[in-house]
């Protein structure tokens, strides 16, 4: 069965996420990217980038009222707030000639403000270890600077350092800040060290402030599915499956889920639905047909075995003959035989000798089952002596 692997948004969309993120600014939920949809192209993702330069909200929490409450943001000097008008439009044009500027306006002594807008600026142009320093130095200057902390959090978890970050991420938090993002991207960074507990509480929390957002009930579902907690795994996949119809993983992981709670039945309703949305595995197929096996249903369990070895012909042999062996031990010879009969339609001239000898026996031991040693018996054995002089058995 596909595994899914936890991911987290699309990348293009996050570089704007982190973006607004950086200053402060509120992302709207109708700009979220949900697993399934398609991807901004590149031309849609700029506008609204040039756009927020422009946007009274976002120039009021950019330049104004640092110095209204210094438990939250640091202090800046008139000077300090003409030097940012200078550089605003400059951020809006050229990134790079509004990093030149501010350095040189910059002093050592200068509010954390600076060093964090510089960090912005640098992060915005990939600059990592340069964004890195300066966010490390706005929270040294001003050690309750919850947004230099996110950001610190941000580059952590990008650069796969997932301690660093969830100390981050928790300092945040601890001075009173935390969105959407931060407590997502703390989920994943406690996922990472296999803390599933954690990650599943800073996920729902992610989910709590965006619960359209399919990344986080996914990260929850993860953890539930670690922790074998598959009933929350089952509710959480249903709401995504009502969103996304479509989308054949969220089938397979809630079968798998199903599985789990030994209610095997229901899990192949899930595989018996990713087939007819055309999007059936090897695997998956023959996940099912053994789930019919168990079950006693003989007819759907060889149903299922046929459909697997059409889906992909180049499969290993081996598989689809345990298939078929599985059926026989159990007593369903008819629908052994059928199984047989369609690996050797589909495989016949491209079987090697040792695989051709292993499907002959099979064929040898159901004419004996069904009827004991008659002509037909007799040729299959002696066309496997023929192949092979020293084999014992047949």
């Amino acid at each position: 069965m596909k595994k899914l692997r936890l991911q987290i948004p699309d990348s293009r969309f996050l570089s704007i996420a982190l973006f607004l993120l950086i200053f402060g600014i509120t992302v709207c939920a109708s700009t979220q990217t949900s697993a399934g949809a398609p991807a901004p192209s590149r031309s849609q993702m700029n506008q609204p980038e040039l756009d927020i330069w422009n946007d009274p909200v976002f120039r009021k929490q950019f330049i104004a009222g640092y110095g209204i409450n210094s438990e939250i943001e640091p202090r800046v000097t008139p000077e300090e707030v003409a030097i940012l008008e200078k550089i605003r439009p400059l951020m809006a044009e050229d990134m790079p000639k509004a990093e030149v500027v501010l350095k040189k306006q910059m002093k050592p002594e200068c509010s954390a403000i600076l060093d964090f807008t510089l960090g912005g600026i640098q992060f915005q142009q990939d600059k990592m270890i340069e964004a890195l320093d300066n966010y490390r130095k706005a929270v040294a200057k001003f050690p309750g600077f919850r947004r230099a902390w996110r950001n610190l959090g941000l580059i952590y978890v990008r650069d796969g350092k997932h301690d660093d970050a969830i100390s981050a991420f928790t300092r945040m938090i601890e001075l009173g800040g935390g969105d959407a993002y931060s407590y997502g991207l703390l989920g994943f960074a406690y996922a990472a060290k296999k803390d599933y507990q954690a990650a599943e509480a800073a996920y729902r929390n992610a989910m709590l402030l965006q619960p359209e957002n399919t990344e986080w009930r996914l990260g929850i579902t993860r953890c539930a599915f670690k922790q074998q907690k598959f009933e929350d795994a089952v509710t959480l996949l249903e709401v995504l499956i009502g969103r996304y119809p479509e989308k054949t993983d969220f089938w397979l992981l809630q079968a798998q889920a199903y599985l789990g709670m030994k209610q095997p039945l229901k899990a192949a309703e899930n595989l018996e639905a990713v087939d007819r949305l055309g999007k059936a595995t090897m695997d998956s197929l023959h996940t099912l047909g053994n789930i019919y096996v168990s079950e006693n249903l003989m007819d759907l369990a060889a149903r299922a075995y046929r459909r697997a070895i059409d889906v992909d012909v180049k499969q290993p042999f081996a598989r689809p003959l345990q298939s078929a062996e599985l059926l026989a031990a159990r007593g369903a010879l008819t629908q052994a035989r059928q199984v047989a009969t369609h690996i050797r339609e589909a495989w016949d001239k491209q079987l090697g000798e040792a695989d051709r000898r292993k499907l002959l026996k099979l064929e040898a031991r159901l004419s004996m089952a069904e009827g004991g040693g008659n002509a037909g018996t007799v040729s299959v054995l002696e066309e496997i002596v023929k192949l092979d002089p020293l084999d014992g058995e047949a």
